[in-house]
This record gives C-alpha cells, structure tokens and sequence, in this order.
C-alpha cells in the first residue's frame, strides 16, 4: 500500500517538471488569490513528488506522511470545495492514507528499518 500510493503521488509530482501542465493550475481562480501563487503551485507539487519517492523508499515515512497530509489537505478544504465525501474524495483519501502511514510507520521493506531498525 506505502509503495503503490508513493507510485502514485510521485505520478501526480513528476507535473513539476512540465512547464505546460502546471499554467492550468495558476489559472485557477483560487490559486491566483493565494499569496505566491506560481510557488505555492510548484510547493504543492514539490511535496507530491518527494514524499511520492519518500514513500516508494520507505524513506523518512512519517516526516513524507505528515508533509504529504498537510498538503492533501490544503487542496482538498482550501484549493477544493472541501467535499470530501464527493467532489474531493481523492485528496481527502490521500490524506487519510498518509495518517495511516504516520501511525504507523514504513514497515517492512523501506530504507527506515534498514537504517533505523525496529521503530
């Protein structure tokens, strides 16, 4: 589940680096009253990118959950409408996910208990 769900925050990241696909996202009414709007677009998907690769490692878990919620969030109440339970189920559903990865940890298979050990 940690890696399929970094595969996928790290799909939804690797926009950073397409000039094209992220001017939709500073055209956004939203967005543009937001303080910085061009950097804050970029952070957001900065985020998505390192704890999508944070995840995949099993590196640094529970710092990437807690980066990555903090960010679902935001797009899910403040970018979204904050309908969670229909028009923005799947930021909510990422944050949910990254509370279960900070509870719990990287588990098995991630560079953390390499390096760290047991928890």
């Amino acid at each position: 589940m940690r890696i399929i769900t970094g595969l996928l925050m790290t799909y939804h990241g690797l926009e950073i680096f397409d000039r094209e696909k992220m001017l939709p996202y500073m055209e956004w009414d939203i967005v543009k009253s937001l303080p910085a709007p061009e950097l804050m677009v970029y952070i957001g998907k900065g985020i998505e990118f390192v704890t999508g690769i944070c995840f995949v490692l099993g590196l640094f878990t529970r710092v990437a959950a807690v980066l990555m919620v903090t960010d679902m969030l935001f797009v899910c109440f403040r970018i979204g409408s904050g309908k969670f339970y229909y028009e923005d189920q799947h930021p909510f559903l990422f944050a949910l996910i990254g509370l279960v990865f900070f509870f719990t940890g990287p588990v098995k298979w991630s560079l953390d208990m390499l390096w760290f050990g047991r928890r």
